[in-house]
C-alpha cells in the first residue's frame, strides 16, 4: 500500500466499498453524499479502511474484505515504482476489465450493436520498449521510473514487465553513465529492443565530451549494443549517433527496416503480431484496383502486412520514420509519403476512393484527420487505438457519419497498467456506387 502518516486519528479513518476501477486503475468508492473517493491499489467489491493523505488524496490502510481477483504482486517495487498500478489484480480479471474498458468506450461513442470481442494478453517479461529517467545520486546513478505522482526516481533493480535483455543491460549503463561529463544532474534513456539488438537514445542535460564518446563507444562494443545515439535536453533537432558498431535493423512481416533511433514499435513482439493479424482479419475483400490508405504508418508495422494483400498508400509525419519505411518498401505495392496529418490531413475526396482506410493514430487520437474521414465516408475503416478516451471521441464521429462496428479485438500489451490496445473494424452502410459513381468490390 502507499505510504501514509504514522500519526492517524481514528476519526480520520473510514470503511468504504470499492465499486469500480477508474480510468487510471484506482479503485473508486461512491459515498452516500455522492462524493467519490479514489483509492490506489484496491479492487471492485473490496471493503477497505481508508485514510486521507497529506496531499488530500486517500490511501488504503487495510483491506477488510479482499476481492477474489486479488493476488500477490509479482514485483517487490510495486506500490513504490510508478510503472504499474494493477499488479494486485489477477491477470485474467485484468484482461476482462480492459476488454470492458474498450467496449464501454465504444458504447459511449454511440454504438449499441457491438460484436463479440476477441481478447488477448501478452506474457510477463516481454516489453521491448523502455523510457527511463536518470539522475545522479551522489556517486551513483539512479536509472528507472518515477514514483507515482512524484519526480523521485525508483532505481529499477527488478521488473516483471521488461524483457530480460533490457534489464540485463541496466547495470552496465549505470556504470558508464556515472562517468559521463555531459550528465550534470539528470537525463533520460530510451531503449528499443530490435532484431539487431538494443538501440539506445541517451538524453543528457549537458554536452558530451570527447571522453564521453569514447566511453559510449566502449559500452557499445563490450555489450554488443549496435547503436547509441545522443541528444541534449530541450534540443528539437534530430539525435546524433554517438557510437555505432554495426547496422541497426528490424524485421516487420518479412521486410527489413533500418529504423531511426527512438522509433515507435508496438510494446512487445507478441502484441505486434496480434495487432497485425487483427488488422488483416478486419480487411474486406479487395479487388486489384482497390488501394488501402494507411495513416500514421510509422516504420511499417502495418504497412508491410497490408501490402501482402493490396496496394498501399502509407502516410507518416515523422521524416526519419517515413524515410526508413520508404527505403524498405522495395516494391510498387507500397507507396510512402511523409505528411503531417495533424496539419495536412488526407482529404475526404481521396479517402472516399479507398478500398479501406487503416489508421493507428497517436495517443490523443486522429483530430483533424478524423473530420475528413467522417466526411469522405470510405466504406471500410480499421482503427487501431491505444487510448479508450480518444477512441470514444473518434468513434463518435464515425457513428454520427453512419458507420457500424464489424469487429473488435482487445490486446493487453501493457501488463499491470490501465492502458489497453484495441483494433476496431468499421463499415459504412451506404453504397459507394451511389455516392461517387465508382464501382469497387468489398
Amino acid at each position: 500500500m502507499t505510504a501514509h502518516s504514522t500519526e492517524q486519528h481514528a476519526s480520520d479513518l473510514r470503511d468504504v466499498t470499492i465499486t469500480y476501477l477508474g480510468a487510471q486503475g484506482d479503485g473508486a468508492a461512491v459515498l452516500a453524499d455522492g462524493q467519490t473517493l479514489h483509492v490506489p491499489y484496491t479492487l471492485p467489491g473490496e471493503v477497505v479502511r481508508v485514510a486521507p493523505t497529506d496531499s488530500g488524496k486517500w490511501t488504503a490502510r487495510e483491506i477488510l474484505t479482499p476481492s477474489p481477483d486479488r493476488t500477490e504482486p509479482p514485483c517487490s517495487l510495486f506500490g513504490t515504482c510508478g510503472g504499474c498500478t494493477l499488479q494486485q489484480m489477477d491477470r485474467a480479471a485484468l484482461l476482462v476489465w480492459k476488454t470492458d474498458r474498450v467496449m464501454t468506450a465504444l458504447k459511449k461513442a454511440g454504438f449499441s450493436d457491438l460484436p463479440e470481442p476477441q481478447a488477448f494478453q501478452v506474457p510477463p517479461h516481454s516489453r521491448r520498449r523502455a523510457d527511463l529517467a536518470m539522475r545522479r545520486n551522489g556517486k551513483e546513478i539512479l536509472l528507472g521510473l518515477h514514483a507515482r505522482g512524484s519526480t523521485d526516481i525508483i532505481d529499477l533493480t527488478t521488473c516483471p514487465v521488461l524483457h530480460p535483455a533490457i534489464m540485463d543491460c541496466l547495470p552496465a549503463l549505470r556504470q558508464t553513465f556515472r562517468s559521463l561529463e555531459g550528465l550534470y544532474r539528470a537525463g533520460d534513456v530510451r531503449i528499443n529492443l530490435l532484431e539487431s539488438g538494443l538501440d539506445i537514445l541517451l538524453v543528457t542535460d549537458g554536452p558530451l565530451s570527447t571522453a564521453d564518446r569514447t566511453r559510449l563507444a566502449s559500452l557499445s562494443a563490450e555489450h554488443a549494443i549496435p547503436r547509441i545515439c545522443w541528444q541534449r535536453q530541450g534540443d528539437q533537432g534530430l539525435p546524433e549517433t554517438a557510437a555505432q558498431t554495426r547496422t541497426v535493423h528490424h524485421t516487420l512481416a518479412g521486410s527489413t527496416v533500418s529504423p531511426p533511433t527512438g522509433a515507435f514499435f508496438q510494446a512487445t513482439a507478441e502484441s505486434e503480431t496480434l495487432i497485425q493479424q487483427a488488422v488483416l482479419d478486419a480487411l474486406p475483400k479487395l479487388n486489384k484496383r482497390d488501394v488501402v490508405i494507411e495513416l500514421y504508418a510509422g516504420c511499417g508495422t502495418l504497412s508491410f502486412p497490408l501490402a501482402s494483400r493490396a496496394r498501399v498508400q502509407a502516410y507518416e509525419g515523422y521524416p526519419p520514420a517515413a524515410a526508413a519505411l520508404k527505403n524498405a518498401s522495395g516494391g510498387t505495392r507500397l507507396e510512402v509519403a511523409c505528411r503531417d496529418l495533424n496539419r495536412q490531413p488526407i482529404m475526404a475526396k481521396e479517402l472516399a476512393q479507398a478500398g479501406c482506410v487503416v489508421l493507428d493514430p497517436p495517443h490523443t487520437g486522429a483530430k483533424l484527420q478524423m473530420k475528413q474521414i467522417a466526411m469522405g465516408k470510405p466504406r471500410h475503416l480499421i482503427y487501431v487505438s491505444c487510448n479508450p478516451a480518444a477512441l470514444t471521441k473518434d468513434a463518435a464521429a464515425l457513428h454520427a457519419a453512419g458507420y457500424r462496428l464489424s469487429s473488435v479485438t482487445v490486446i493487453d500489451q501493457f501488463l499491470w497498467s490501465a492502458e489497453v490496445e484495441a483494433v476496431c473494424g468499421f463499415r459504412h452502410e451506404s453504397s459507394r456506387r451511389s455516392r461517387t459513381g465508382l464501382s469497387h468490390s468489398g
